[in-house]
């Protein structure tokens, strides 16, 4: 217990002010303390300005990897856990750390579920330039993202991969720590990076876990060195709990693919489906996809003929039927459009993916504050990538929207993120996925 009564009064075990001054000089906090906080601040013991001045030393100072466990292990306490054991089927899920154009979920899922696992894929909503798989699939006429944990294990049983929404009950006290940490300028603290994103998946239930740390311009982490740091970090969180876990660390210097947006990358994921699609989401799709089937027994899976055969696509259609979806119906379009032609010949050297992620949240696929609405048609379509020849007025990439008035803060975003270098120019580009860790 965390709390003893005497004299009738309420006794805290720990002063949460003496944790904060230990941390602010660079202390280590000992575990029954870190348990004692999570509880606190969960029953709303703790102060949120309290909570926010031990955020702000945490992100100074760091923690130990032993004190990142108990983090995570005290924010998993603070909620349910689920258990898969009863699905007779080996699970395994993947995490990433979000970008622009990054729909790799919605095709990777079905993939993996056509070798006859359970791909149990707890998503998220999109806050400022990276989008939410939840308000992508939601373009879908019909698609719910909200079911219960009976339904989504009837899910899993059946059609062997599920795309839902979190439950309230998985460490709540994480919810309330990443709103404060979003507030207080504590948002890149590898720590709680770490434990939020791994306490969530750990209490999901899964037996295996690949995560998809990206790096780059566009991505949450832009410095390489820090993401490698984030992913090892998660890497030891999870092998620690007992889950099977890995990480890519990947490019996000470009945007992945040529749709970015929410319908749009609908329809792209359902090219790679259809064993087609732009040869960056595909490659991606099957590295995860490997990786994902190596960890639960499968390291000799041939993930492309299941794309070309028609097996990953009957585990989508199966999938977005399960959850009320249509697959095929018609997306959204977009009233208006605006389309950027090249103004010289040459070859497209540069293309930032930070830009059009804000032009496209600009355009109304991404919210700025969680209650936001998205608009399911805007977004930007890419016909160029980085590379390719191009000629004095082909179309470099167009506008999606309902509104004509949102183009101009859409093409103030893109200003100067891209640029036409003379013919014959070599673009060199590294490897999409640098390395592996695991």
């Amino acid at each position: 217990m965390n709390v003893t009564v005497t004299d009738g009064q309420a006794v805290e075990a720990f002063d949460v002010v003496d944790l904060i001054r230990t941390k602010r000089d660079g202390g280590e906090l000992a575990t029954a303390e870190i348990d004692w906080l999570i509880e606190a601040y969960t029953r709303r013991y703790v102060a949120d300005e309290q909570m926010s001045a031990l955020a702000m030393a945490i992100l100074i100072r760091g923690m130990s990897r032993r004190e990142i466990r108990d983090m995570t292990l005290a924010m998993i306490a603070s909620g349910e856990r689920m258990d898969f054991s009863g699905l007779g089927k080996r699970t395994v899920d993947k995490h990433s750390t979000g970008g622009v154009g990054d729909k790799i979920t919605l095709p990777l899922m079905p993939l993996v579920a056509s070798f006859g696992v359970a791909v149990p894929q707890l998503s998220g909503r999109g806050l400022g330039h990276t989008g939410g798989t939840l308000d992508k699939l939601e373009s879908i006429p019909g698609w719910r993202a909200d079911l219960t944990n009976e339904q989504m294990f009837a899910q899993l049983r059946d059609v062997g991969g599920v795309i839902c929404a979190a439950g309230s009950g998985l460490a709540p006290a994480d919810k309330r720590l990443y709103a404060l940490r979003d507030i207080t300028g504590t948002v890149e603290a590898i720590p709680l990076i770490a434990s939020s994103i791994m306490s969530k998946k750990i209490a999901e239930g899964t037996e295996a876990l690949v995560l998809d740390v990206k790096f780059g311009s566009g991505a949450f982490m832009t410095d390489f060195d820090k993401a490698e740091e984030l992913a090892r970090t998660m890497v030891e969180l999870g092998t620690d709990a007992g889950v099977a876990t890995s990480a890519l660390l990947t490019d996000m210097n470009v945007p992945l693919g040529l749709a970015i947006g929410n319908a749009n990358e609908v329809r792209e994921s359902v090219e790679v489906l259809s064993g087609g699609g732009p040869a960056d989401i595909v490659e991606l799709t099957v590295a995860l996809a490997r990786e994902m089937l190596a960890l639960v027994g499968q390291p000799d899976a041939d993930v492309e003929a299941a794309l070309a055969d028609g097996r990953a696509m009957d585990s989508w259609r199966a999938a977005i039927f399960a959850q009320g979806g249509d697959p095929d119906a018609p997306l959204p379009v977009a009233r208006e459009t605006h389309t950027v032609t090249a103004d010289r010949s040459g070859v497209l050297a540069r293309q930032d993916a930070l830009p059009f992620g804000i032009a496209a949240w600009r355009l109304g696929a991404g919210r700025a504050r969680q209650q936001d609405p998205v608009l399911h048609a805007a977004g930007i379509d890419l016909h160029a990538k980085p590379g390719d020849e191009v000629v004095e007025g082909q179309p470099l990439f167009t506008l999606s929207a309902d509104d004509d008035s949102r183009f101009e803060r859409a093409l103030a975003a893109v200003e100067g993120a891209w640029e036409i270098a003379p013919a014959g120019t070599v673009v060199e580009s590294g490897p999409l996925v640098r390395q592996r860790i695991g």
